[in-house]
């Protein structure tokens, strides 16, 4: 059992669970130390798992360990030597299947049976006066006359169910004859992601429900990370190096959705159960209140800071004893939840548009201080984005001294009228950046000063543009900005660019912070020596990131189009203008009606092209990269006949015999066909290879006509594309 020291929270953070008590009375009975534990293999192996899981259960759901540490720890030891001297006893379920197994290649959707449905939210006493008269009405109960005095006195008032409302990542496990088969994310309402994988490894989650399960049972609550744990998380990964996390929430979210289940294992997480989902094999509870006691029997984590109240008053007394105590909770929280309590008078009031009418969220008010704009600066973004930053005067909000905000753009300091030397509203709330809410315009002083925005870049000195229709001004200078000199180098070397292999993030981290390179012509000049010098980067792994660097230097003219990373133009953007325009210097020198010309090419991105290649560092770096062996076949612009495919759309899937899915997305793209990425009805035509996964399901239940390679060829040939 991992120690405390591993960020579990202590009994005295974590309210106790009801179900508590009546485990006390069964831990009491339990034969941990009883001399009769048994001999057989398969016996043994069950013993200690169901040994193991009960101290789980204690550990990481009650917040109530009944063994040292080192008990657990031989335990878990024994089961794993066990499982390993007789393979046939591992089972899905067992203890020791937590640690995470291969990492995925994307995750699954899955749609949910019941839709995962939002709450409307409630921001003041009026909203809940009004949410609880409009239930009570709803149900035909008694309603006194308006006002907020009659309306609690009401001798019929509806009860109601309050909960927290956790700050983490809403989640859906669906548990059949007691075992868990699928977890999904909420996603849109109606389709989720399977992160079945990921929740497997956290300890809180039971993955066998205890005796007395139904046949399905589909248990919605939210997984979170304990203050405590979050904050032991972030000082291991700080040591680490690691990049650390901003809030509780973002940990949970990042953590749950890693492809690879090994990494999610390593986060401190946790869940609580709050809603239903599907059922069968068992009457549903009557109230809400004993739906969470009829998890909590189940061996599912229910938090216990709840009640059942009635009518708005009580509603209002609930929200306002959690707010006091708010801080000292071991999570974060952003506010209450209120839900009827019975289940027959929830589903009486139903639902209106997305939301129940029966349920409302109770948000708490954003922690608001104010202080005095000492500056105003821009920063420059990974993407060139220029973000005017207020300097503030100290001052200490929502649980941090802020010495930062953000306001945005220019656009919002005109909107807002900040001035240099303004007191200000300053806002920091959950995980949102800190901003500036609002000035105080009796507090002006006489010397304050309007803020301009600058029209060079800080770092490099480039142009600054703001294309129509856009909020965010940006640095032009793409290629040599060294604010935008990570982003932009990743961006160059990636396969449907440049296609350098091992230049990874941590390679080019490395490079660019040692002033190895500045731009994307310098990576050109590395040498094995050089490369080998940096940390984690052996003479073979030196070798063959030179030999990936030199083998670029041959490639194709919309690849290294879309190398450049000029804003708006994509891989399909630089195919059409290396089609159009047949060689580089053609595009360098076009201009905005020029680029017009071009298929699929409007006035934002003939902007954003002209500008880009107006900006002398840019073209200096191009030059640097032809002097340096960059090349690829050119040709004579010529009139392009009409795409044959045009209007067209096709979507790929699966392993094809002779052709990578690069290769046919070229030929279909070639023929003016769009190849998309998900299935719908506007798709024309699904090709499939082996392993054809939930696409090529989407694609026979819509009914939409589905090809096989041989396929694809035959109506690329019947419309003349196929030499394309």
């Amino acid at each position: 059992m991992p120690a405390k020291k591993h960020g579990a929270p202590t009994s005295a953070d974590a309210p106790r669970p009801a179900a508590a008590d009546a485990a006390d009375a069964a831990n009491a009975a339990r034969p941990d130390n009883s001399a009769d534990k048994p001999d057989a293999p398969a016996a043994r192996a069950d013993w200690l798992r169901e040994q193991i899981e009960h101290h789980n259960y204690q550990y990481y759901v009650l917040d109530a360990p009944t063994i040292p540490d080192a008990e657990y720890d031989a335990l878990f030891r024994e089961l794993q030597e066990l499982e390993a001297a007789h393979p046939e006893l591992l089972t899905p379920e067992s203890p020791t299947q937590r640690v995470g197994g291969q990492p995925l290649t994307a995750f699954a959707t899955v749609r949910h049976r019941l839709p995962m449905l939002s709450l409307n939210n409630a921001f003041d006493d009026e909203d809940v006066i009004g949410f609880d008269r409009r239930c009570a009405q709803g149900l035909g109960r008694t309603v006194a006359a308006e006002g907020a005095a009659d309306l609690f006195s009401a001798a019929d008032a509806v009860e109601y169910a309050c909960e927290l409302k956790f700050d983490g990542l809403a989640m859906s496990l669906r548990y059949e004859n007691g075992r868990l088969v699928q977890a999904a994310t909420r996603g849109d309402g109606e389709t989720g992601e399977d992160v079945t994988a990921n929740v497997r490894t956290i300890k809180a989650i039971p993955l066998k429900l205890k005796a007395g399960a139904p046949a399905v049972i589909e248990v919605r609550g939210e997984v979170f990370m304990y203050r405590r744990d979050f904050d032991r998380l972030n000082a291991r990964q700080a040591e680490a190096g690691e990049k650390t996390f901003v809030n509780p929430r973002n940990a949970a979210a990042g953590s749950l959705r890693q492809l690879d289940p090994r990494i999610t294992a390593r986060r401190p997480l946790s869940f609580f159960a709050y809603g239903l989902g599907e059922l069968d094999g068992e009457p549903r509870p009557a109230t809400h209140d004993a739906l969470l006691e009829r998890f909590a029997a189940l061996g599912l984590p229910v938090c216990a800071e709840r009640a059942v109240v009635k009518g708005a008053q009580g509603l209002l007394d609930f929200y306002r004893g959690v707010g006091r105590k708010r801080d000292s909770l071991p999570y974060d929280i952003d506010g209450v939840v209120y839900k009827v309590n019975a289940v027959e008078e929830q589903e009486r009031l139903g639902f209106v548009s997305r939301a129940p009418r029966f349920a409302l969220a109770h948000k708490f008010p954003a922690q608001e201080m104010t202080t005095v704009v000492e500056d105003i600066e821009v920063q420059v973004g990974r993407t060139g984005a220029i973000t005017p930053v207020a300097r503030l005067a100290p001052v200490f909000v929502g649980g941090v001294t802020v010495t930062n905000a953000t306001l945005h753009n220019e656009d919002e300091i005109r909107r807002k009228d900040v001035h240099i030397g303004d007191t200000v509203i300053v806002r920091r709330a959950g995980d949102v950046i800190p901003e500036v809410v609002a000035v105080v315009p009796e507090r002006r002083p006489a010397d304050a000063r309007p803020f301009t925005m600058p029209t060079a870049c800080p770092v490099c000195g480039s142009h600054i543009e703001r294309l129509e229709d856009e909020a965010i001004a940006r640095c032009t200078g793409g290629l040599i900005c060294a604010a935008q000199r990570k982003q932009a180098l990743l961006h160059f070397a990636q396969r449907r660019a440049m296609d350098i292999e091992g230049l990874g993030e941590k390679v080019v981290d490395q490079l660019v912070e040692q002033g190895i390179v500045r731009t994307p012509a310098d990576l050109y000049k590395l040498g094995v020596a050089k490369l080998a010098a940096l940390d984690r980067m052996a003479d073979k792994s030196a070798g063959n990131l030179v030999a990936a660097i030199d083998a670029s230097r041959a490639t194709t003219l919309n690849r290294f189009i879309f190398a450049l990373g000029i804003r708006h133009v994509g891989e399909a953007t630089a195919k059409d203008l290396a089609r159009h325009f047949g060689k580089l210097d053609g595009l360098m020198e076009a201009d905005e009606a020029a680029l017009l010309e071009v298929n699929d090419v409007g006035p934002v991105v003939a902007q954003s092209i002209a500008h880009f290649f107006a900006e002398a560092h840019n073209v200096e770096v191009i030059e640097q990269l032809r002097a340096a062996g960059v090349h690829w076949p050119e040709s004579e612009p010529a009139a392009r006949a009409p795409a044959p495919l045009a209007g067209k759309t096709f979507v790929l899937t699966g392993t094809l015999p002779t052709l990578s899915r690069e290769a046919a997305k070229e030929m279909l793209e070639a023929a003016g066909a769009k190849v998309a990425g998900s299935v719908s009805k506007k798709t024309d035509y699904v090709v499939a290879g082996e392993e054809a996964g939930s696409k090529l399901a989407k694609a026979q239940e819509l009914g939409v006509p589905v090809l096989d390679e041989a396929g694809m060829m035959a109506l690329l040939e019947e419309h003349g594309a196929a030499g394309r």
